[in-house]
């Protein structure tokens, strides 16, 4: 029988690999950055593995060139960043700080020269401190600032970056920061997490708006979403009952709003112990619909839960840290269980069916609109071996696995743009410190030396020829 032929990805389709700016920038202090909520959190003992922080992260703020002919070298032709709003509004408000600015404005520089086309991402979870002080995301106030930011950024950038991204998953800014207090601000106040849901939103309608105010219309604005793939354990009717309230509290607290123009109201009747929802505001949801060019979708597992049993209430395995309080608002009615299958070093299961079911489910969610999986990867334990290679065959695996998804996916119909592979590089990886690797480039932590990985040369040669390389030549050009 003939060899199967390769899977073909559409032409103009990209090949990106993302990051946060906490996660990797370092330069905590200079040129004007004052401290975020990531900044107060990572110094709190107690709060991140080992009392790791991002005060030097990896240092791309002083290496931002190299890293970038290192994409360029890999035949990467996109990437998605993020801003460090402290970096440019040091207090939340007022006029931005030019340096930061500076920063941001030679990065782009660096990567159009280079071929790479930047994909901006206002918001990932580095909310000024100041504003935390003020009340941070549960009020109402900060929505007005972010909209502020946004064209603030907006309007220094715009002419040269084409593809934006208001909010980085506000889920876990809302219930990760607010409910379970496993991210910074480290709260953990279940009315709050729903009022900061909301004022998410209409940050994201009120710096849609702003950012349309000071940009060309040829440039695209989006979200990024990390709607959980809820799947029940049973078809019993209880056990589908808890799979739609979590499907709800993760998915259409942001969708319903965002794309619909109303919040589920099944949404309203679960959480009615927890917020009478007076927060928001005649013309809110107006102003949070706006209509949108394409749609970011972060994937990473599947979420398999029940009802849970009387004496077994509350997440047992939800997947999103330690903490002895849940982020999920009025759900302890709900069990959380471990999928079965193969797992990465977060515990997370691989699953590449629940790409491909996210994916069709926002074709219909969002017909007409450009879909891109702004975060897609896995964390193993990498290790270099005696010759300084890092040789990481699960990553190269999960990668063809999800990617092959995704061909599936286009060719049933859906429309999806572009991929970007979690992480770029080895990095602060939140409360979880300098413990889990989930780049494609290995990064030394004491000497900042970067190394690609097997996955990262092996995804190097899909970026190049528009198809999925066999899994065994990963590894071998490098």
């Amino acid at each position: 029988m003939p060899e199967p032929m390769p899977a073909a990805f559409p032409p103009a389709f990209l090949w990106g690999a993302a990051t946060s700016a906490y996660q990797i920038e370092g330069a905590v202090r200079e040129d004007g950055r004052t401290p975020s909520i990531w900044d107060t959190f990572s110094h709190t003992p107690g709060k991140t593995a080992g009392g790791d922080t991002g005060d030097t992260a990896v240092d791309h703020y002083h290496r931002y060139r190299d890293d970038v002919a290192l994409m360029a070298d890999l035949g990467l032709n996109a990437y998605r960043f993020s801003v460090s709003w402290s970096r440019v509004q040091p207090t939340g408000r007022g006029p931005a700080v030019q340096r930061g600015l500076d920063f941001y404005r030679r990065l782009v520089d660096e990567l159009l020269d280079k071929g790479i086309k930047p994909a901006l991402t206002l918001y990932h979870w580095d909310l000024p401190q100041e504003l935390e002080d003020a009340g941070g995301w549960p009020e109402r106030e900060t929505a007005y600032r972010f909209a502020e930011y946004a064209g603030i950024v907006g309007a220094a950038l715009g002419d040269r970056v084409e593809q934006w991204m208001t909010l980085n998953e506000p889920w876990c800014s809302a219930f990760l920061g607010y409910g379970s207090g496993v991210h910074a601000p480290g709260r953990t106040d279940h009315a709050a997490a729903l009022r900061a849901a909301h004022h998410l939103n209409l940050a994201h309608g009120l710096a849609t708006t702003a950012l349309r105010s000071v940009m060309p219309a040829r440039n695209s604005v989006a979200v990024s979403l990390n709607t959980a793939v809820v799947r029940p354990l049973s078809r019993r009717p209880e056990d589908l009952l808890a799979a739609r309230k979590i499907d709800d509290l993760s998915g259409g607290v942001f969708h319903g709003p965002i794309l619909h123009g109303a919040y589920p109201e099944r949404l309203f009747e679960a959480t009615a112990s927890v917020t009478d929802w007076s927060h928001v505001q005649d013309g809110d949801l107006a102003a949070i619909h706006q209509p949108l060019d394409a749609l970011g979708l972060n994937y990473y597992n599947p979420t398999l839960v029940s009802a849970a049993d009387a004496d077994a209430r509350g997440p047992r395995s939800d997947g999103h840290g330690e903490s002895d309080f849940s982020p999920w608002p009025a759900a302890d009615d709900v069990a959380f269980h471990q999928s079965p299958g193969e797992r990465t070093e977060m515990g997370w299961t691989v699953d590449p069916t629940g790409l491909y079911d996210m994916i069709m489910r926002y074709s219909r969610e969002a017909p007409g609109l450009q879909l891109f999986i702004t975060e897609n990867g896995a964390a193993y334990d990498d290790k270099p071996d005696s010759d300084g290679r890092v040789h990481d065959p699960e990553r190269v695996a999960y990668l063809n696995g999800h990617l092959s998804a995704v061909h599936r996916a286009i060719a049933d119909g859906a429309d999806v743009r572009g991929y970007y592979l979690w992480s770029l590089l080895d990095n602060f990886e939140w409360a979880y410190g300098y413990e889990k690797r989930f780049g494609g480039v290995y990064v030394d932590y004491v000497t900042l030396e970067r190394t690609p990985k097997s996955s990262a040369l092996w995804y190097g040669e899909a970026a190049r020829t528009g198809t999925l390389p066999p899994v065994e030549t990963a590894g071998r050009t490098s």
